[in-house]
């Protein structure tokens, strides 16, 4: 099993977090659009990423006839449309319901909600903590106080495998075992890929014979109960029942609402809250009638994983990525025919109830979908960059450049606010006033990109 290890701290520093906050937050969502250079933009949430036939399609007609025709895909999961018109906001609300994909105008911000997109498909991790973001979801969207949520307030089911578990979630589940504890040693930084000779499995594994179907789209009455979960919020951590997990998780929300109420900064995060002012959860939890058992601080440490690689995922799905996190209309519906499609933080999509077979991946490869581990391409990730946004430097989607050799994730910047950059360690590219780039802090020619980032993917 992977073992527990306090958060690396990323190759640049996160931007500084505001203190004390005077207004609400402005993140766009799919009701309130976001007015940019290239046009307006819509956030749309997906919890744990997933989007039934149907929503793939009502998705891809929406960027080719309200916008520019892509789908940009988050590091949470979700999903944007850009290139829209001042006017299209009533048209995109009315497509969006009727798929389904608006179950709460007055919550749609806050259903920030990342599960581990394999879970159910591979064997490994428990298979449930896809059912638990529907009724997380479900939870949230019923709570007139779940409202006041910030729109970047996240939730962060891990299935075990810690695929997961290191994205920065304010409210963290994770699927273990009874009597499960991390094991020392053998810790590994988010974003890094082990080396398979010498990593075990990690997280649960569950008997293949109880394992649902690809999708999870059985009768939930014969779905195998969870065992437990542990929940982690600030720091600290409490076992509760598998059956309780997203009552806990919600449960820990109100009591960061209420800790963010009394310390009257404005907090929109956990991490944000002051000194002194850590939620109840505990005293949350016992309100709602859910039995919690504290983590000793000793075993509570967060447990990191790999990403899921492109290619076949177990016998009935696969996984592919979206070069620099965009697709197009074409290449979003390509992934149908599929039972469900799962989009994921690491800017992919998980196909369920694909034949993974290499006549299909071979057609997505053709496509311009990054299917292969090896792929150069595969986390390489960019921020908007110029023309679409005012603040960006430089045109960094044009300007970037994978190296010759697939390692630590990249991340292209337009600016130093670093947009989008993945969690963990990466090589951080930031565009400069002077038409060049820093690379890890180094100034780099344009020109020089290629052998700049392949050196910083794999020397460090």
């Amino acid at each position: 099993m992977l073992a527990a290890m306090p958060p690396t701290p990323p190759s640049t520093p996160e931007r500084d977090e505001a203190r004390k906050r005077d207004r609400g937050d402005a993140c766009p969502g799919a009701l309130r659009l976001h007015a940019a250079d290239d046009g307006r933009l819509a956030r749309l949430r997906l919890p744990a990423g997933r989007l039934t036939a149907h929503q793939v399609e009502t998705l891809a007609a929406a960027a080719e006839t309200l916008g520019d025709g892509r789908i940009s895909l988050t590091s949470r999961g979700n999903a944007e449309l850009r290139g829209l018109t001042e006017e299209c906001g009533a048209d995109l609300a009315a497509l969006l319901a009727a798929a389904g994909l608006l179950p709460s105008p007055t919550h749609e911000r806050v259903r920030n909600i990342v599960a581990s997109p394999g879970a159910g498909l591979d064997g490994l991790g428990g298979p449930e903590v896809q059912l638990w973001a529907r009724e997380l979801d479900a939870l949230l969207c019923a709570e007139p106080w779940a409202a006041a949520l910030s729109g970047r307030f996240l939730f962060v089911l891990d299935d075990g495998r810690a695929d997961v578990a290191g994205l920065g979630g304010d409210v963290t589940l994770v699927a273990v075992e009874p009597g499960t504890a991390p094991e020392p040693g053998g810790a590994q930084e988010p974003g890094v890929t082990p080396d398979p000779s010498t990593t075990p499995e990690p997280g649960l594994t569950p008997d293949p014979s109880t394992t649902p179907e690809p999708g999870i789209t059985q009768d939930p009455s014969t779905t195998p109960e969870p065992s437990a979960a542990r929940l982690y919020v600030g720091g600290r951590a409490w076992r509760v029942a598998g059956a309780d997990a997203p009552r806990a998780a919600l449960a820990a929300a109100e009591a960061f609402l209420d800790a963010a109420r009394t310390a009257g900064t404005g907090a929109w995060r956990v991490r944000e809250l002051p000194e002194g002012c850590a939620p109840d959860v505990a005293g949350a939890l016992d309100r709602a009638g859910i039995a919690a058992e504290p983590v000793p601080p000793a075993d509570s440490l967060m447990v990191y994983g790999p990403p899921l690689t492109p290619g076949p995922l177990g016998p009935t799905s696969l996984y592919v990525l979206a070069p620099l996190g965009r697709l197009t209309a074409a290449q979003l519906r390509a992934l149908l025919p599929a039972e469900e499609v799962r989009l994921t933080p690491w800017r992919g999509a998980v196909v369920v109830g694909a034949e993974p077979s290499g006549d299909r991946l071979a057609a997505l490869d053709s496509l311009g979908l990054i299917t292969h581990p090896v792929s150069p391409w595969a986390g390489v990730s960019a921020c908007t960059g110029r023309p679409g946004c005012a603040k960006s430097l430089a045109d960094v989607r044009a300007d970037a450049a994978p190296g010759s050799t697939r390692g630590l994730p990249v991340h292209y910047s337009g600016c130093e606010r670093r947009c989008g950059h993945p969690h963990g360690t990466w090589v951080d590219v930031v565009a400069t006033a002077d038409g060049a780039y820093l690379v890890d802090g180094a100034p780099t020619p344009r020109t020089a990109l290629p052998d700049a980032v392949t050196t910083a993917r794999t020397t460090r």
